[in-house]
């Protein structure tokens, strides 16, 4: 089984981004990846890029980059659970994306996107010509959160039929990709 990778884009406290990468790794961990992993964008930490070579060089001298390089390279598949800020994505996603390169290439990525009007869908549009620059495949399925609709009174996550099924849209198409790319990871 492929491993699935989730990752919480925003480091803002106060943030619903990680209750919803909660609810998502475990729609996934229910579904047909049996490896899913939660990866807090808050909890890595990682600083302003700080590398001096080239991420396509691989060569990294900080440990928080290897660490970081190991945790992306060990994924087949991504999704990230992604806000939308003054109509794009977040700097911390940017930044983590920003970091690598080569561990990137060839799989697929799916968005949960939030967000208060447009559920994130700008931030979402936005960022698929960041990811196809690196050879990754963004999924045309998607999970739509409109946080007025979603969280109740104390900022729980209602529980929503809709959102699952559409999260298990998401998954079958992951799971497809991730098949499908496999073979294109496969170093010469």
């Amino acid at each position: 089984m492929p491993c699935l990778t989730v990752i919480v884009a925003s480091t803002r406290p106060g943030r619903a981004g990680r209750r919803i990468g909660d609810w998502f790794t475990a729609v996934a961990t229910a579904y047909a990846f049996h490896d899913v992993r939660l990866v807090d964008l808050a909890e890595v930490g990682l600083p302003f890029h700080d590398e001096p070579h080239h991420p396509s060089e691989g060569r990294y001298l900080h440990r928080h980059t290897r660490e970081w390089s190991a945790t992306v390279a060990a994924a087949d598949a991504f999704v990230f659970v992604m806000p939308e800020y003054n109509y794009g994505f977040s700097a911390p996603l940017k930044n983590a994306i920003d970091y690598l390169y080569t561990e990137w290439q060839y799989k697929p990525v799916g968005f949960v996107s939030y967000g208060m009007t447009s559920g994130g869908l700008r931030a979402v549009q936005m960022i698929k010509q960041v990811v196809t620059t690196l050879k990754m495949m963004p999924a045309n399925e998607a999970v739509t959160v409109f946080l007025r609709q979603a969280l109740d009174d104390t900022g729980e996550l209602v529980p929503d039929p809709g959102r699952d099924a559409a999260a298990t849209v998401l998954l079958d198409e992951l799971a497809r990709l991730a098949a499908a790319l496999a073979p294109l990871r496969v170093t010469a």
